[in-house]
C-alpha cells in the first residue's frame, strides 16, 4: 500500500528556512520521482519540485528556483525539501505525491497524481 507523510512544516519569518520530510512506504522512493506541490487559500495548486529517479532530471518550479532544494534518505525511505530564504508568499500547504514513474515528465506541475500525503503548513511571517 503506497503512502507519503509529509511533516515538518511550521512558521518561520521571512528569510528563514525550514526543512520537509515525505515519508514514503509501500514503494522504495529512490526509485521513482517524487513531485512537492503547494496550496494557499485561494490559489490553485503550484508545483514546487519534481524529484526524479537517478535515470532522469529533477525540475523545480520558477518561482523556487535558487532557493529550494531537495535531498533523499534512502534507509528511511524519504525525501526531504529544503527551503531556504523563505518568503510571505510561501506560506502554503505542501504535498507531496507520486505516480510511480521513474522521472518527471514535462507535465510534471499539472498531472492528477495518484498517491498524495496529508499536506503539511508552512506560514512565513514576521
Amino acid at each position: 500500500q503506497v503512502q507519503l507523510v509529509e511533516s515538518g512544516g511550521g512558521s518561520v519569518q521571512p528569510g528563514g528556512s525550514l526543512r520537509l520530510s515525505c515519508a514514503a512506504s509501500g514503494f522504495i522512493s529512490d526509485y521513482y520521482a517524487i513531485a512537492w506541490f503547494r496550496q494557499a487559500p485561494g490559489k490553485e495548486r503550484e508545483g514546487v519540485l519534481c524529484i526524479s529517479s537517478s535515470v532522469g532530471n529533477s525540475v523545480y518550479g520558477d518561482s523556487v528556483k535558487g532557493r529550494f532544494t531537495f535531498s533523499r534518505d534512502n534507509a528511511k525511505n524519504t525525501v526531504y525539501l529544503q527551503m531556504n530564504n523563505l518568503k510571505p508568499e510561501d506560506t502554503a500547504v505542501y504535498y507531496c505525491a507520486t505516480d510511480l514513474l521513474l522521472i518527471c515528465l514535462e507535465d510534471w506541475g499539472r498531472r492528477p497524481y495518484r498517491y498524495w500525503g496529508q499536506g503539511t503548513q508552512v506560514t512565513v511571517s514576521s
